[in-house]
């Protein structure tokens, strides 16, 4: 009996998805867990594993459809998933075979699977972290004759020679994720909805430096993760929301919300867009569960597998464009939060040091807050009161 493949449940506030990509053709075999299907939502990307292993026997929905929470989108003839044949000595082996984690099919690209009858495990990826591109598509279809599947589905017999670019084929056109103009539409209404400033300011990282290059080794020996910079950022943050409140609170209709706790935001860079998993109550975490955390985060938003309720709930949000070489911009606040910390690349600049010129390694900081609630002294300070605990880490050790 056919199994129904159903939209799970993706948060509190969601009703809906929308559908990113298939990742599994009918007629395709699948191993139990194995993804079937990219799921777009307001607040995360997620893929959606098969129940059990089996053949793909129906799609009820395409590309760029929604579907509401428990809806059926697919089914799925339970039964043994086909083996791949192994390669013999008499003959050439495959080309391809199927990686032992499937790669990810960015939605051109599966458009492109689905046009001209070609499987992705025959595809070799070339996209950042083994994504299978619509030009890797392409040119797998240039490169061997085509299959009796492929020419049923109207792809010529003989390979055609590319054609040359005409004004028409400059631009392709890709309905904005789900994802995407949730983003979009929460950027606006930031701008729109509250009174944006930001304040800057520079920190020198020589302290950090050294205490990573002294610990680090020892660090991570002992608790398998590397000691970064983003836990000492957490750590100074979490000291100065607890001197200035005003930066964890919200608005809230004519109420101001003041949050005794600590819940940082961490943002992180996907193909998909930005997204923000939260740290909960990071005023209890170690310097090496905040590490461990984090990682854990950017590997899981680089896998579609951040749950909803990881993305929501923050006071406060820190964002470290450094990591993209960022030297100096300024982020926009996260609503309904209040403010939000920018993180820079760090440079040896000249400085002044008692009279004298030296080089250190600077980072300049941007702290972007929402005047309606947060005065320019109290920004200013916030910010002024993180440089001071990173040049002088010690004190998150003793809380001075």
């Amino acid at each position: 009996m056919p199994i129904e493949l159903k939209i799970p449940a993706a948060g509190e506030s969601v009703s809906e998805v929308e559908i990113g990509s298939w990742l599994k053709q009918k007629g395709d075999s699948v191993q139990r867990d194995e993804p079937v299907v990219v799921l777009e939502s307001e607040k995360a990307s997620m893929e959606l594993p098969a129940p059990a292993a089996g053949t793909i026997t129906e799609l009820l929905k395409k590309t760029g459809d929604t579907a509401a929470v428990g809806e059926v989108i697919a089914y799925l003839e339970p039964g043994q998933a086909k083996a791949v044949p192994p390669a013999t000595p008499a003959k050439k082996a495959p080309r391809a075979t199927t990686p032992k984690e499937a790669p990810l099919v960015m939605p051109a690209a599966a458009r492109e699977l689905a046009q001209r009858g070609i499987s992705r495990q025959e595809v070799k990826p070339s996209g950042p972290g083994g994504r299978i591109l619509k030009e890797d598509v392409i040119r797998q279809s240039q490169a061997e004759p085509p299959t009796a599947k492929q020419v049923g589905r109207g792809v010529p017999a003989e390979p055609s020679p590319p054609e040359p670019i005409s004004d028409d084929q400059r631009e392709e056109i890709v309905p904005m994720t789900k994802l995407r103009r949730t983003i979009a539409e929460r950027l606006v209404q930031a701008q729109q909805q509250a009174a944006l400033l930001t304040t800057f300011n520079e920190v020198d990282m020589s302290a950090v430096m050294a205490l990573r290059k002294q610990f680090g080794e020892t660090f991570q020996e002992k608790h398998g993760v590397k000691l970064g910079i983003m836990s000492f950022f957490v750590k100074a943050s979490i000291e100065a929301l607890k001197e200035f409140p005003e930066v964890n609170a919200e608005i809230r209709g004519t109420n101001i919300v003041y949050h005794r706790h600590y819940d940082i935001g961490i943002a992180v860079g996907t193909e998909r867009g930005l997204v923000v998993p939260v740290l909960r109550n990071a005023e209890r975490l170690s310097f090496s569960e905040i590490e461990k955390s984090i990682g854990d985060f950017a590997k899981r938003a680089r896998e579609n597998k951040l749950l909803p309720d990881e993305l929501q709930g923050g006071t406060f949000t820190i964002s470290n464009g450094g990591v993209y070489g960022s030297l100096l911009s300024t982020p926009i606040v996260n609503p309904p939060q209040s403010g939000v910390l920018g993180m820079h690349a760090t440079q040896e600049r000249p400085v002044a040091r008692e009279g004298a010129v030296v080089i250190r390694p600077m980072m300049y900081l941007a702290l972007s807050y929402d005047h309606r609630l947060i005065d320019g002294r109290e920004a200013v300070s916030f910010l002024k009161r993180i440089r001071d605990v990173i040049e002088n880490p010690a004190r998150m050790l003793i809380e001075a």
